[in-house]
């Protein structure tokens, strides 16, 4: 099943209501603010991280124009240091591409290993905006939708202010 599809079918199931933007492929949120960045809600930035040992990854959610210093992050999370995952751990772990990193990649993580970490104030905002999985589209929900989504996946998650 094509990755979008597999999430909306999930969405769908999980009665998550939700407005699908289709645009041409980005890569960075700078691409994608061109073409949706006046859509209501905020903009998330997804990042996929590792531990220095590299046994435990993270998917951080947060709104596009937080600074993330991962130095802090990582003694948040009690790690000694953090960095960006190859984008080999990215397809083992999420099953996703670079570009397409977002929290429903959690549905191709069956032995839920990653930990999510969203940013609490991404709770400000009524809307999130995040990809199904491809970056030719957008959908935005929730956050309350977001927190229901990953309950249900059975992931860790944590919130913090960043």
């Amino acid at each position: 099943m094509e990755q979008d599809k597999k999430v909306f079918q999930v969405l769908n199931e999980l009665n998550i209501s939700y407005q699908l933007y289709q645009h041409p492929p980005v890569y960075t949120v700078e691409e994608w603010h061109q073409y949706i960045g006046g859509k209501d809600g905020v903009m998330c930035k997804n990042l996929f991280l590792r531990n220095q040992k590299g046994d435990r990854h993270f998917l951080v959610v947060a709104d596009h124009s937080t600074t993330i210093d991962l130095k802090i992050l990582a003694n948040h999370l009690a790690e000694k240091q953090l960095s960006f995952a190859s984008e080999k751990r990215l397809e083992q772990y999420l099953g996703l591409s670079r570009g397409a990193v977002s929290p429903f990649g959690l549905l191709n993580d069956d032995n839920k290993e990653v930990i999510v970490v969203l940013d609490a104030s991404i709770k400000r905002s009524s809307n999130m905006k995040l990809h199904p999985n491809l970056n030719t589209e957008t959908v935005t929900i929730s956050y309350n939708d977001l927190e229901k989504f990953i309950r249900w996946r059975g992931n860790k998650l944590m919130d913090i202010n960043l």
